[in-house]
């Protein structure tokens, strides 16, 4: 498939005290802002949320594509009830980016790399959690080891040391310019790939019925025995009926499935970046091949 720049915004553009998401205009925790200087002056806007109390785990979180880190927090709001501190931002080709017309096409994923590397910088040396959604997806994955097609401009290993796992929501099916199956396959550390049995998205991913197991090739090439885990939820699409990176869709949004996703996303954190051995015992429990909530390991 060729990667265009329709093809990428197609791709990208609280408390679980229960099984559902609560309410979807609250923000679960005051959204802070800062800044972050980048290349030739670029200046990169990051969104954090804490957690109340001590943070368990930190989570550096890309966004999708034409997309912006406040279209996320029906999935940061379980986050933060669990103790995670998120940073997250906002990328070039989003449409809310001042300078979104300066970065055409693939200049975009020069500039998401260097983005996640002015934040991991900034955190300094401590593990973390790779985490995105869609285009995200794909940073989240390069960060913990895939080996992406690195974009003209860039130098140096494009995994980060300190990405301890990776949580992937819907990264794209393989796109020559970006990353090969076999680029897939060089993830280094454990992951939780999602996807769901409506996710199809023209352009990324074939259109038949079959087309959302692209999203699912990253934990397909991955090699086993690294704690590779593939989430599959039935009648999910890319942005779970417009819960998360499309709130302009009409839904009816997808809370429930978002809520395993949450759920379970969350499990992997404090199995894999915080190694609880309990949450490692809960998350293994979950592991089965059947619909809606179908939990691959390997």
């Amino acid at each position: 498939m060729n990667l265009t720049r329709r093809n990428l915004l197609i791709a990208g553009s609280a408390s679980l005290a229960t099984s559902r998401l609560g309410a979807m205009g609250a923000r679960p925790v005051a959204e802070r802002q800062f800044t972050l200087p980048g290349p030739d002056g670029r200046e990169i806007r990051i969104s954090e949320w804490k957690p109340r109390g001590k943070a368990k785990a930190l989570v550096l979180f890309s966004h999708g594509a034409a997309s912006s880190p406040r279209f996320y927090e029906a999935l940061f709001g379980p986050w933060l009830a669990a103790g995670f501190h998120i940073l997250a931002p906002l990328h070039v080709d989003s449409t809310e980016h001042p300078r979104n017309k300066d970065f055409p096409g693939l200049a975009s994923w020069k500039a998401r790399i260097e983005d996640m590397r002015a934040l991991s910088a900034h955190v300094g040396q401590r593990p973390w959690i790779a985490a995105g959604h869609s285009y995200g997806g794909l940073v989240a994955l390069t960060l913990g080891g895939a080996a992406a097609v690195a974009p003209e401009g860039i130098s140096g290993p494009l995994a980060d040391a300190n990405a301890r796992a990776v949580v992937a929501f819907s990264p794209p099916a393989p796109i020559p310019v970006l990353c090969t199956a076999e680029g897939y396959g060089k993830l280094a550390v454990p992951a939780l790939i999602q996807t769901g049995t409506k996710d199809i998205v023209p352009g990324i991913t074939t259109t038949d019925v079959e087309g959302w197991r692209g999203h699912l090739v990253p934990y397909d090439a991955a090699a086993a025995g690294n704690n590779r885990y593939g989430l599959v939820l039935e009648g999910v699409d890319h942005y779970f009926g417009g819960a998360i990176c499309r709130y302009d869709l009409p839904g009816p949004k997808q809370l429930d499935r978002l809520a395993d996703a949450a759920r379970i996303s969350g499990l992997f954190i404090d199995a894999h970046c915080r190694r609880d051995g309990a949450a490692r015992a809960r998350l293994d429990r979950l592991v089965s091949d059947a619909l809606p909530v179908r939990l691959l390991h390997k």
